[in-house]
């Protein structure tokens, strides 16, 4: 049943949901079809010692796994529906670095491959498991410009249009690699993985002096803030984030309270200059 409910998720995603339900079966010390409302209680009590968003995401997982499990008809009841999730602090607010920072993080890395890596993760909102699958099949020109076809969370696809000043950096790395050869290729050839990506994000924040906290994620976010703050339309910085609706993290996080306004009426801000970040 865990292997159905895992089916088709990320590698990384698999591994720590299993980890999660694998604790939590543990804990209550029966199988699955046994598992009570008190079970999933008292494993939910003794999380207490931890933060309430790990709290929240490891009954989350166990949650998730017990919905699935009933609607496949596995057990009887939904044991876990009436099982609140611990309210998590919003800490986004503190997690958006401003157009200075990215742009010390951005000057002093002078590795060619990582300081494209680091200014396409910025620019075009990506997230690191879409950075480690890109290949150069993905890249299409576009007159003086680009665009990349990103395989992006829940196995939906995007298209991100590149400006021509990332374009370029882009193809000056590939020399004469295949179509079906990454990008972004380690020391030993391969495509580079979610680890090696994220401690070159790491370094980069390190050089410019940024707290240790810094990752791609916060690039990520750095883009929806700077893109809606420049005027962009919250539409299109939804489309380039690859979210399904425009009230998702990190949007509605990152909107200023004019945009919120606008997002709560579904309406859609003009852009104030003509390009964003």
């Amino acid at each position: 049943m865990i292997g159905l409910w895992l089916n088709g998720r990320p590698r990384h995603t698999i591994r720590a949901y299993e980890a999660d339900v694998r604790t939590f079966l543990a804990h209550a010390g029966r199988p699955l079809r046994a598992v009570t409302i008190g079970d999933v209680q008292a494993y939910g009590a003794s999380l207490a010692e931890l933060s309430s968003a790990s709290q929240s995401r490891r009954l989350s997982s166990v949650k998730s796994l017990l919905a699935f499990a009933h609607r496949v008809g596995y057990v009887a009841f939904d044991v876990g529906a009436p099982v609140r999730l611990p309210p998590v602090k919003a800490t986004l607010g503190g997690r958006i670095m401003d157009e200075a920072a990215v742009r010390r993080m951005l000057t002093l890395e002078q590795d060619p491959r990582n300081h494209v890596l680091l200014r396409l993760l910025y620019l075009g909102g990506l997230r690191i498991s879409e950075i480690c699958g890109l290949t150069w099949r993905d890249l299409v020109a576009r007159d003086d410009a680009g665009q990349v076809t990103v395989f992006g969370k829940g196995g939906k696809t995007r298209v991100v249009l590149l400006q021509p000043g990332i374009w370029r950096e882009l193809t000056n790395l590939r020399l004469v690699a295949a179509g079906d050869e990454p990008v972004f290729r380690s020391r030993k050839g391969g495509a580079l993985d979610a680890s090696q990506v994220h401690r070159i994000v790491k370094a980069a924040a390190a050089r410019a002096g940024l707290p240790p906290e810094v990752s791609a994620h916060w690039l990520r976010h750095a883009h929806a803030s700077h893109a809606l703050e420049r005027g962009a339309p919250i539409s299109l910085v939804k489309t380039t984030l690859g979210h399904a609706s425009v009230a998702t993290t990190p949007l509605s996080a990152c909107a200023t309270e004019r945009q919120q306004r606008a997002l709560s009426r579904g309406v859609t801000l003009l852009p104030g200059r003509e390009t964003c970040p």
